[in-house]
């Protein structure tokens, strides 16, 4: 029996030895660096261009709905401090806090290079060269839309607001390892595309710079993986008074949320704003965007494949 016992010890021991060398080994290795291209995009003075880019960072884009402390309690009146940083997000590996993107030299973005900011949206690729945990959607942004982005918020008011580091814990510095790497957008990114009211081009709003796949398909909490058909909806998104899931935006006879719609009641309903106080989708930002742009998300959403998945959008909290 004291040999089984020694045995067992031993083994216990060489497997404490393994974990804690590869324990050892993430601590001082998990800011692992990568070497993305060049994307070559640099910032504008132009008029136009800025302008471009203000309504994609506050319209489509609704950049300050993440990148403002308040743009979670404000999000359907406005953030009232700007696109500052510092709103927290708990996930399963740690605590991440939006970065500042104003102007600023020392606490924002106005000490980083055009390629950098570049970077960031095309490869998910921080300016140290790591990767950014893939919050934003704006890999398959279009080179012309990234440079407008970019325009405008070097013309935004620098704001000097030192954000808390991010607090990552030990399976999060493994993920960070292991798993986080630069993010290269299917079907590559084109240099420029030409608003209009075309499918294709509401596909692009959707998936590259509004993100509605990303609410509006049913995904893992834990990783951030889809889990369901595009755009059937079925994420859930808790509030205080209680959940809310996103409706199916796909063209299923009995089931689609717009399946009845036509293109007139769809840019109305935007115009409309929120009608539930609380609700997670941020029409502040999306009412601003054009009749053409909206009427391009309309014709995408109803070329999609149909899908069967019933959603109650709002379930209010039982009370105790």
């Amino acid at each position: 029996m004291k040999k089984v016992l020694k045995s067992v010890s031993r083994i216990l021991g060489a497997i404490a030895v393994i974990v804690s060398v590869f324990l050892i080994y993430v601590q001082i290795s998990y800011k692992k660096e990568f070497d993305v291209p060049e994307t070559g995009i640099r910032a504008s003075k132009d008029s136009s261009v800025i302008a471009r880019g203000k309504y994609l960072v506050m319209g489509p884009g609704h950049c300050w709905n993440c990148h403002a402390p308040d743009g979670e309690t404000n999000l359907q009146s406005g953030s009232k401090v700007g696109m500052i940083g510092g709103k927290e997000f708990k996930l399963p590996f740690g605590v991440l806090y939006s970065p500042n993107i104003t102007s600023d030299t020392a606490t924002g973005i106005g000490a980083f290079s055009d390629e950098m900011l570049a970077q960031a949206i095309r490869y998910s690729v921080r300016h140290d060269k790591t990767a950014l945990v893939p919050f934003m959607s704006y890999n398959g942004m279009s080179d012309d839309d990234i440079q407008a982005g970019i325009s405008y918020l070097r013309t935004t008011r620098p704001v000097r607001n030192k954000v808390k580091e991010n607090s990552i814990n030990v399976i999060g510095k493994a993920v960070v390892r292991f798993v986080l790497k630069p993010v290269f957008s299917d079907p590559a990114p084109r240099a420029s595309l030409q608003p209009d009211t075309t499918a294709e081009y509401g596909n692009y709003l959707a998936t590259s710079v509004g993100n509605c796949v990303g609410c509006h398909t049913r995904r893992d909490k834990n990783t951030g993986e889809f889990s369901g058909s595009k755009f059937a909806g079925g994420y859930q998104i808790s509030v205080s008074d209680g959940t809310f899931t996103t409706p199916n935006l796909t063209p299923h006879a009995t089931t689609g949320a717009i399946v009845n719609w036509r293109p007139g009641d769809f840019v109305q309903r935007f115009r409309t704003g929120a009608v539930y106080p609380q609700t997670p989708m941020p029409w502040k930002s999306f009412q601003t965007l054009t009749d053409n742009d909206l009427k391009a998300l309309y014709y995408y959403f109803k070329s999609l494949k149909p899908v069967d998945n019933k959603v109650i959008v709002f379930q209010q909290k039982v009370p105790n």
